[in-house]
This record gives C-alpha cells, structure tokens and sequence, in this order.
C-alpha cells in the first residue's frame, strides 16, 4: 500500500516540510531577496516539471494570466518581508507572525466581502495580541531595534501573505482542477523573476558561494516549496476542516520546534506560554473552508 495515496498523511508530511522553510534560510548567507528567488525559482520549476510528466496543460486565459501575476506580486513581497523577519527574529517567532495572516483574511472578508467574523474568530484577536505580547514583552521601546523591525516584517509577510490568498482565491473561482498546481507554477516563476530583478536593483546578487549553501537551497525549493505545496494542495480538498485547521497550526509549531533545536533559542516559561496561547488563537481564527489551510506559513 502506498502510504502517500493517504490525503492526511500528505497533507501533514507537506505542513512539516513547510515549517522546514526559516530552517533552509537561516542556515544560508546568501542575501534575503536572494534566498526567497532561489525557492521560487527551484519550487517553481519542480512544479512546472510535475505539469510536463503528469501531461498538464496551463490553457489559463489572458484575465487569469494578469491575475497570477498580481499574485505573483504579493508572493514575492511576502517572502520578502519573511526572509528578513526570520534574519532577525528567528524561525518559529517570524512564522508565527507571518501566520498572523489568518486575522488579516478575517479582516479582508468583512471589508470586502462582507462576511461578518464569527465569536471565535473575534476572541482569537485579543488572544493572539497577548500571546505576542508574552512572547516578545509588552515594553515595545525596550526592544532592540533589529528585533523590532523583524517584529514589522513578519506582520508585514502576515498582510502580504493574505494578498496573495484573496488573489489566487479569485484565480482559482473559474477553474475546474481541484489542485492549483498550474496557478502554483506560473506564481512562483514570475515571483522568482521580480525577486531576482529586486535583488540586482538592490545591489545584490544571486551568485551563491558555497557548495552547502546550493545543497539547502536546493532542499529548500525541492523539498519545503515543490513537495510541500504539492503535497498540500493535492489534498486539502479529501480532509476535514479540522485536519486542515491542524495544519495549519503545525507549520508554526513546528518551526518554533526547529528554532529551539537548531539554533539554540532560548524560551523562557512565559515565551512558550506566550507561543501556545498565540498558536491556539491562529488555529481559532481559521476559518471553515478546508481551502483555507493553504493560507498556512510556506
């Protein structure tokens, strides 16, 4: 029996491959503009060449083709905001924050489809507001200036990160494939080409210097990007909303695992606390659609 004909078990094999994203970054010296156009770059052409074996036609037409490309803009501005929250606040805290992004989508759905938030959504805001505020303290100009402006660029990664759902949300309304693997593909090699053009213009390059850093790049477009979004989007629409929710919740718990072990972060009583009480209120703040799971941390 092939295990991976399992849905749950893909679905939590890919959460897991996710959560290794902050892990591949931290470990490379490679600029953070550079690092997130390596994974679209090497992500995205691992999704194209699935398309090319399994016989898969884009056949999107010219209104969907301009849509991925705003979607390709929001991706590129996460991953942009991400890498550098992860320079300087770490893996499990930058993803925690980048998940903040199931707040925005609440936010985004009452303005401007007027779906109005349910109880729980409204009591996971404030939860998640002190669970930050334990993790990180509640004096903000205490703070050391990096880790305040890692503490911006995660919840600057969490807005554009909904951007980006709302916008392939709308791509994906007329398609008649389950899995956005084609959407995936396009997203991804245009963002990879504004990251690599964001990263010529800042002054920067895209040579990588050493062996070990090609090998984690190439682990992290392969394994985190390619497998992981695959392994996700083939089978969100064969779970339950409450599979799909767990998900969602394991990418940043996972990589908080993955900050402590790796890299020796230390975690006070009152940080863990502070970390449980935000992950429970970002799987609160999920909502119903099981489509919603893809709105976790990539």
């Amino acid at each position: 029996m092939n295990l991976l004909a399992n849905p749950t078990l893909r679905l939590f094999i890919g959460a897991a491959l996710i959560s290794l994203s902050p892990v591949w970054v931290k470990l490379v010296s490679v600029s953070a503009t550079s690092s997130a156009f390596w994974r679209l770059a090497i992500g995205g052409s691992v999704i194209a060449l699935y398309l090319l074996v399994t016989r898969q036609r884009l056949q999107l037409s010219r209104r969907v083709w301009q849509v991925l490309v705003l979607a390709a803009l929001f991706l590129a501005l996460d991953l942009w905001f991400y890498h550098r929250s992860i320079q300087y606040v770490g893996p499990g805290l930058s993803t925690l924050l980048a998940n903040f992004q199931v707040f925005v989508m609440a936010a985004a759905g009452l303005v401007f489809l007027h779906e109005p938030p349910r109880a729980r959504q409204l009591i996971a805001i404030p939860l998640a507001i002190f669970g930050l505020a334990l993790i990180v303290g509640v004096d903000w100009d205490s703070l050391p200036a990096d880790y305040r402006t890692g503490i911006i660029f995660g919840l600057g990664a969490a807005v554009t990160y909904a951007g980006y759902l709302l916008v392939l949300r709308h791509s994906r309304q007329s398609s008649t494939n389950r899995i956005p693997s084609r959407e995936i593909a396009v997203i991804s090699l245009a963002g990879a080409a504004m990251l690599g053009a964001a990263a010529l213009f800042e002054g920067g390059t895209l040579a990588i210097a050493r062996a070990d850093e090609a090998i984690w790049l190439v682990c992290y477009g392969v394994l985190s990007h390619g497998l992981g979004m695959l392994f996700i989007a083939s089978s969100l629409p064969h779970v339950s909303t409450t599979q799909a929710g767990i998900a969602l919740l394991l990418q940043p718990a996972l990589s908080f695992v993955w900050d402590v072990s790796f890299f020796a972060r230390p975690m006070s009583l009152t940080e863990l606390l502070g970390a449980g009480i935000a992950l429970f209120a970002i799987f609160l703040g999920s909502r119903k659609s099981s489509e919603q799971a893809q709105g976790a941390r990539q």
